[in-house]
Parts: structure tokens; C-alpha cells; sequence
């Protein structure tokens, strides 16, 4: 049988996963330059519900997360622990693992409008200084299909007159994540993400910028939910989700990762398809297909 070579692509995509799910850590580092620099997680769990816990972070020197007898469930990248809750806790704390609290894990940004959102973006880039010559650009394309992701990205065009998301390169490490603005296909001004949070990810504040643009031109992101006889539904996703949304449907739902006709999708139980769709409705701007049977 033959394997396939893993590419750059793969990577990032592996390493994405990682930061989302709480495996590494990314944050800045100001020398000279602003770099972001990647760091194991510390051994963590939090509770989903009484019985259950998420587990995440990396010992170093590849040493097992838990040197015991239990069994660790994976759901796609996320690793969970199910046990006897009267004695979870302290049986978590003897394997050296961190109770991270819940609402510290999902922290959501402020509820906000799409205008203000933009608003804000956008007078940082009137205040930013001349991007200079920048080259390999890639700028994510506000005019195409919010329904299939890889398919909005493509490099700058004579005509393009805007502000953009865009990835540049760097000569090490992933390419950058940043806001620019375009004018005759040409880049006037340059800001790089993130800007509201310096512990978050510049992936993060570019996804939910983009679901603002796409509701301000009234062509919201999508999410599907699929129903049938199980006592679930299934959350179909067409673009990628911020990582405050990401630890939210971590929380509530299960990854089932790549589905066809679907980015991604999480099994939820039906208890919380309203509070979930409200969620994202009220954080993303997002909209809801019409629901379908077929799970």
C-alpha cells in the first residue's frame, strides 16, 4: 500500500487542528519583528458533563498524557476521558492534569454587528502605513461562494479596488495572517492579524472578519443541519469557524471532521441545536439552510 507524502498544506491543516483543540499553544513574540511561535499546551482536562472530560495538551519528549489504565476515546482530533465524576477530579489531578475552567476555554469576543466589526478593521487600515512591495499574496476573495472555501482564495487582480483578507509568506513558518487593502491590484496598506487579541490567532480574527463581510454584503455563512432517527443532529459547515466557536461546538457536539458536501461537520445532541444555531447566528452572522432528514 502505498502512503502519501504529507505537503506543506497537510501540515498547517495538522498543526491548526492542534492549536484549536488545545494542543499547542501559538503566541506572539516582539523582537525587532513580530513573530508567533508554537508551544506544547500543558496537560489539561476540562469537563463536558458531569462523567465526561476533554483532554488536551503535549508532554514533551513524546510521554503519554496519561500513564494509567484508562482508556482515551478519540473523536477525530480531540481526546476524551469518561469517568466516575465523584472521583474525576482527583483522580485527573494524581495524572498531573489541569482543571481548565469552562468559561475560561469558551471566552467568546464582544457581541458586535457586522458594520461595527468592519468599522473598526477598517480605521486601522486608514492609520496603517504603506505596505511597500509584497509579493506571493494571496487575498480570499469576498465575491465568491461562502459554500466552498478553498475555491474563494486566488492572488490579486489588476482590478481589484479593496480591502482584503490575504496571507502572505514568511521565510519560515506558515504565511502570514493579515488585512490589506488593494488599490488597481496593488497594496496601499497592510495590517497584520491579530490586532484585537495578541494571544489569539491571526486565523481567528481573519475568519470572523470575513463572516462580517459576507453578512454585510447580505450573503451570510452557512450552516446546515441534518436530523433523523438518532437522538442527534448533524452541524454541516462550509467555512472554517474561529476558535472560540471551534471550543464551543468542541464543547457541546462531537467533530465527525471532513463530510461530503461539507468543510466539516459536529454531531450535536437535538437538546442543543437551539443554543447552538443561536450561537452562531448571534457571534458569526451566520444563516441556516433548511433543514433536511438523513442522518
Amino acid at each position: 500500500m502505498s502512503v502519501r507524502e504529507l505537503g506543506r498544506s497537510d501540515v498547517v491543516d495538522v498543526l491548526e487542528l492542534l492549536v484549536a483543540s488545545g494542543d499547542l499553544l501559538e503566541l506572539r513574540r516582539d523582537s525587532g519583528r513580530s513573530t508567533r511561535l508554537l508551544y506544547l499546551a500543558p496537560p489539561s482536562y476540562i469537563e463536558r458533563v458531569p462523567g465526561t472530560y476533554l483532554l488536551m495538551g503535549i508532554r514533551p519528549f513524546g510521554a503519554p498524557l496519561i500513564e494509567d489504565e484508562l482508556n482515551i476515546d478519540y473523536e477525530s482530533h480531540t481526546r476524551v476521558l469518561k469517568l466516575d465524576p465523584s472521583s474525576a477530579s482527583s483522580r485527573l489531578a494524581t495524572l498531573g492534569l489541569q482543571d481548565l475552567p469552562k468559561d475560561r476555554w469558551v471566552a467568546s469576543p464582544a457581541s458586535e454587528s457586522p458594520a461595527g466589526l468592519i468599522g473598526r478593521y477598517r480605521a486601522r487600515l486608514d492609520a496603517a502605513g504603506e505596505a511597500g512591495q509584497l509579493d506571493g499574496l494571496s487575498i480570499l476573495d469576498p465575491s465568491t461562494s461562502v459554500r466552498y472555501y478553498r475555491g474563494r482564495w486566488r492572488s490579486p487582480e489588476p482590478l481589484d479596488a479593496r480591502d482584503f483578507i490575504a496571507r502572505r509568506p514568511q521565510a519560515y513558518g506558515a504565511d502570514l495572517w493579515c488585512l490589506l487593502r488593494l488599490q488597481a491590484g496593488v497594496a496601499q496598506r497592510l495590517i497584520e492579524l491579530p490586532v484585537d487579541d495578541p494571544l489569539a490567532s491571526g486565523r481567528d480574527e481573519a475568519w470572523r472578519y470575513q463572516a462580517a463581510a459576507d453578512a454585510l454584503r447580505g450573503v451570510p455563512q452557512l450552516f446546515r443541519i441534518r436530523r433523523g432517527a438518532t437522538p442527534d443532529a448533524i452541524f454541516d459547515f462550509f467555512s472554517p469557524l474561529p476558535g472560540f466557536a471551534e471550543r464551543y461546538m468542541q464543547l457541546v457536539g462531537l467533530s465527525l471532521g471532513k463530510t461530503p458536501g461539507a468543510l466539516f461537520s459536529y454531531r450535536v445532541p437535538n437538546s442543543a441545536t437551539r443554543d447552538v444555531a443561536a450561537f452562531l447566528t448571534d457571534m458569526l452572522w451566520m444563516a441556516q439552510e433548511e433543514e433536511t432528514s438523513g442522518v
